[in-house]
């Protein structure tokens, strides 16, 4: 099997594990809000944890010529994952702001499971279709 081949299963395995790792996030949050405020440390230091798949995401992509949607789209979650902790130091001074954080959270999660159902299609070498993109015929069946 080639370094490349390789490269590009490592990132549909990271992806897919990402997603579940937003999903342990979301839990993470929702303990430190019914079980007490000592469990928002868990919630935190598991988010600054596994933030770091992102970063071998990107370099698998890269390793593994996938298009550039493939390395791109996780450096926009890097940005929503530093995002996060910015909103949070709004908390005192400008709640309206610091409450974007969940919101923020699904759009991390929105991007995470756009980004591992179109790992397979990149690891193919293919872009992911589209639902429009899927119900037109092709130009040969169109005549």
């Amino acid at each position: 099997m080639s370094v490349s081949r390789i490269a590009r299963l490592t990132y549909r395995w990271l992806a897919w594990l990402f997603v579940a790792c937003v999903v342990v996030q979301f839990f993470l949050a929702g303990l430190g809000v019914f079980a007490g405020a000592s469990n928002f440390e868990l919630h935190r230091n598991w988010g600054y944890t596994f933030g770091y798949l992102l970063i071998v995401m990107v370099i698998a992509a890269l390793v593994g010529r996938m298009p550039r949607a493939a390395w791109a789209a996780p450096l926009g979650v890097m940005v929503l994952f530093a995002l996060q902790s910015v909103l949070v130091a709004f908390r005192t001074d400008a709640p309206m702001i610091a409450a974007l954080h969940p919101v923020n959270a699904v759009a991390i999660f929105t991007a995470s499971l756009w980004i591992a159902r179109s790992s397979a299609a990149w690891q193919r070498g293919r872009a992911p279709e589209t639902r429009s993109s899927a119900s037109e015929p092709a130009p040969s069946e169109a005549s």
